[in-house]
């Protein structure tokens, strides 16, 4: 007979996958609770492998929900972020693809990818999973898994730095655009930001943000340069957020994170959420 498994200790790693999955971990959550119903139900004592078992069952039902997830992400009042998550939540970060896959940007990049290829992305370079037991979880072919696997990676590559920044260095450069942003100095911006930025704001109806993005650093200098002139911005303080940090505002109306991606030195993903309902995981005081 098999030792008793304890879900709790499991518990960490599924959410962290179904997290990475979906990229909202209240609907991770829910996955998480879901296949803890079904091992309830299940003989485990003939479970020979319990951990594979279930990130088989976490990564079925989160495929299940992102692909109804992709529907309502596509009448969303302006663009979808993903939900930000305090680092100590998203789960072991042992390694570099670990903590790389729960990067807001590269949860940002992973909605381009298929409800598939996501899985397979994620479960390869996160979980280091064989082709072999990824094709069983995706139910594809062994060859089509690996053929996926290579298109998720060039997509989530372009225009990406092959090497990232230390998050010294990413702290760094948003404490700078935190003081040039917050003082008006469009000079000290200006100089900050890739040529190609590009900002992403969500509101989700909930709050007012911009309801597309903006591109081209003229244009996004103009954009921030209004909404300081707009809005005043309190307390700004830096905190740690899907493995590296954000910047957290006080609005007149609410909180806004944000966080940045760094390409060549400069600052190439500007990504705004302001909807409050996706910042309940993320301490204001």
């Amino acid at each position: 007979m098999m030792p008793p498994v304890n879900f709790e200790e499991l518990r960490p790693m599924l959410l962290g996958l179904a997290y990475r999955l979906l990229g909202s971990m209240w609907d991770a959550e829910d996955v998480v609770q879901e296949a803890w119903l079904r091992w309830q139900g299940t003989d485990q004592s003939q479970v020979r492998e319990p951990r594979a078992f279930l990130t088989t069952v976490v990564s079925r039902l989160a495929l299940d929900q992102l692909r109804s997830a992709r529907v309502r992400r596509e009448s969303y009042t302006g663009p979808w972020l993903p939900e930000p998550v305090m680092t100590s939540q998203v789960g072991p970060l042992d390694t570099a693809e670990l903590r790389d896959t729960v990067s807001f940007a590269t949860l940002h990049l992973m909605e381009r990818l298929s409800p598939p290829e996501r899985a397979v992305f994620v479960l390869r370079e996160a979980f280091e999973l064989p082709y072999e037991r990824i094709s069983e979880i995706v139910e594809t072919s062994v060859a089509n898994a690996r053929q996926m696997y290579r298109r998720a990676s060039q997509r989530l590559a372009e225009g990406r730095d092959r090497f990232h920044p230390s998050a010294q260095d990413h702290a760094e450069l948003l404490t700078k655009f935190m003081a040039a942003a917050g003082g008006g100095d469009l000079a000290a911006l200006t100089d900050l930001l890739h040529e190609d930025v590009v900002i992403w704001n969500d509101g989700g109806g909930r709050a007012k943000a911009a309801l597309r993005p903006v591109a081209g650093r003229r244009k996004v200098v103009s954009f921030l340069a209004g909404l300081v002139s707009k809005y005043h911005f309190r307390t700004p303080r830096l905190v740690e957020v899907n493995g590296g940090v954000a910047l957290l505002t006080r609005l007149d109306s609410g909180h806004q994170l944000v966080m940045i991606d760094i390409k060549d030195g400069k600052i190439k993903g500007i990504y705004g959420v302001l909807n409050p309902d996706k910042l309940t995981r993320v301490p204001m005081d």
